[in-house]
């Protein structure tokens, strides 16, 4: 995500760090290569031109110290300016209970599936959920609803036969209070475009619900448009906050400097990914760090504790404690780690990692390497000495793979046991990247 703004920026700060302090020169020349990087990456025009004055103010302001490299000084005044500007607005969902949010946006946005992860998110801090279909005019919209919430084991209220949307909204109020749920989710109706048709029935249903959220969904991919549409949609509901969603798939990064600003609402959650706990809570610090090539080592232990079984790993530490790691262990540690999401996100939230290419720890070399394993005998994946010529053109042709990539599997596979019956501390996670740096394309 965002990498546009993260090369320019990086590119940027490197050409400084040649200086030897910061000067109104080359500071000016700095801040302008910024706001030209801003606006490649679709940041609406205003805000670049504020934000890279505040830059500016705050980097000619600052003391000069001795200690400090001029280019790290400077990513330090932008990193607390781009801060500062998230934090305008404070983020948080409502604390009171009952609680009744409303979802709204434009078709296409990612609406609806951004309500069964909200769903999710209040269901998993164990508060009582219901999804409400409000689309009274596409069947298709109530019954992706309602196979989202089956499959998250949410309640999904609806009406088929109902065509008055605030009638509706009577309904689902009532029949919320009769089940005592504690956190309402209205799914509303989209459109192509925000009309005078969709902004009318939305302000309808918003007097009926008398919502204390509600949130905009909005494609982050869209830029300076999504800052349009918020205004529109701002213009005749009272929005309370943002939810970008496909903010992994942004590589420009627009939406999510440009929105808060234009609509005075705070963002409140971003949507990474398809899986229904994709959903991340807007934190400014973090959303920065990772812009800056910093990491976001918080969200990623956060992941990891999600995903944590820790029966698992201490079987696993004793196995390399006893220097009996297998294949079978190899791929168990496989798939917790693809727990945690697609491998390209989990980089950019590592300090450094970002600037890595991506080809060399990929999904597609992740993928083969299971399917070479899955394709072996319980037996082989204990003893790969058993692997003999027959045996490895049988794993790949079942795997789909080549029997050199077997055989460099196998080997790397050796060595690292090799290793780590010299090295007590090594882990499994580095015996994965070891695979996986070997493997061919």
């Amino acid at each position: 995500m965002l990498d546009l703004l993260q090369e320019k920026l990086a590119g940027i700060f490197k050409n400084l760090r040649g200086f030897g302090k910061l000067s109104e020169s080359n500071v000016a020349d700095a801040v302008k290569e910024i706001r030209m990087a801003l606006l490649a990456a679709d940041v609406n025009y205003q805000v670049a031109k504020e934000l890279c004055e505040d830059v500016r103010k705050r980097a000619m302001g600052q003391e000069v110290l001795s200690s400090i490299k001029p280019g790290e000084q400077f990513v330090k005044v932008f990193h607390d300016a781009l801060v500062d500007l998230f934090k305008e607005q404070e983020p948080g969902i409502h604390s009171v209970r009952p609680l009744r949010i409303l979802l709204c946006g434009l078709n296409g946005a990612g609406k609806t599936t951004t309500a069964a992860k909200l769903g999710l998110w209040f269901k998993r801090q164990h508060q009582s959920v219901a999804l409400v279909a409000g689309d009274v005019t596409r069947p298709a919209a109530i019954q992706q609803l309602q196979t989202l919430g089956k499959s998250l084991d949410i309640p999904v209220l609806t009406w088929p036969e109902e065509k008055s949307v605030e009638r509706l909204v009577e309904l689902a109020r009532a029949e919320a209070t009769q089940r005592g749920i504690r956190v309402l989710i209205f799914d509303a109706a989209g459109r192509l475009d925000a009309d005078e048709e969709l902004l009318a029935e939305l302000q309808a249903v918003a007097l009926k619900l008398e919502p204390q959220e509600t949130l905009l969904v909005a494609d982050a991919a869209a830029g300076q448009t999504a800052g349009k549409v918020a205004q529109a949609f701002q213009s005749r509901v009272a929005l309370t906050g943002i939810v970008l969603s496909k903010f992994d798939g942004d590589a420009r990064g627009g939406a999510a400097l440009s929105m808060q600003r234009m609509t005075k609402c705070p963002l409140k959650f971003l949507g990474v990914g398809e899986k229904p706990d994709g959903l991340e809570v807007f934190m400014p610090e973090r959303l920065v760090g990772r812009l800056l090539g910093m990491g976001d080592i918080v969200g990623l232990v956060e992941r990891a504790q999600e995903a944590f079984d820790s029966a698992s790993m201490e079987k696993m530490e004793e196995r390399l404690k006893k220097n009996s790691f297998d294949l079978q262990d190899f791929v168990d540690q496989m798939k917790f780690i693809r727990k945690l999401g697609p491998l390209e996100n989990l980089l950019g939230m590592m300090p450094g990692f970002n600037k890595l290419p991506i080809s060399s720890i990929d999904e597609n070399k992740v993928g083969r390497l299971e399917a070479i394993i899955l394709s072996m005998t319980p037996q082989e994946r204990k003893k790969p000495d058993l692997l003999n010529a027959r045996r490895r053109q049988r794993i790949a042709k079942g795997s789909g793979s080549t029997v050199t990539q077997v055989n460099e599997l196998v080997t790397r596979f050796n060595e690292m046991k090799k290793m780590l019956g010299r090295l007590k501390g090594s882990s499994p996670e580095k015996m994965m990247s070891q695979l996986m740096g070997g493997q061919r394309r």
